[in-house]
């Protein structure tokens, strides 16, 4: 007789059922549009995650790619961070791992470091989101982004 699936894994507890919850994501392929500016919303939107730092970089990009300069404020964040699907702490967690997993994207990764914390994510779920890259973007990506962390997160 053949042994019932995961039998083997019966030392793991078992999975907790989800708890049903309010949907307030979009529904796919609806348009979600906004009363205010885009270059408005995301300048506020950089400004309350990043404080200073972002803006450093998008002033520093004027004189050589303004475009992609208006693309991070206009684009990543007054349409794409300033979307309702997510709230701010899973977004920045969730650009946290991006950016641990491409692993050459300290200087970015610093900037949302901060933001995460900023969005009221504590140090050690930024840490353990890093931890969790270590699986799929390798070992070296997730010592990098932590050596970066530690310049960010409080002692």
């Amino acid at each position: 007789m053949k042994a019932p699936p995961f039998e083997y894994l019966s030392d793991l507890p078992t999975p907790v059922q989800p708890v049903a919850r309010e949907h307030h994501a979009t529904v796919p392929g609806e348009v979600v549009s906004y009363s205010d500016d885009r270059r408005e919303r995301g300048a506020r939107l950089m400004r309350e995650l990043t404080g200073d730092a972002a803006e450093t970089v998008v002033r520093g990009l004027r004189d050589i790619a303004p475009d992609l300069a208006d693309w991070i404020v206009e684009f990543a964040y007054g349409d794409v961070m300033a979307r309702p699907g997510l709230d701010r702490r899973s977004r920045q967690l969730a650009t946290i791992a991006a950016l641990t997993a491409l692993g050459n994207a300290q200087p970015q990764l610093k900037v949302h470091i901060q933001g995460a914390l900023n969005a009221g994510c504590k140090p050690q779920e930024i840490v353990e989101v890093i931890l969790q890259m270590a699986v799929f973007a390798g070992f070296p990506a997730a010592i990098n982004a932590l050596n970066v962390a530690r310049e960010v997160l409080p002692r």
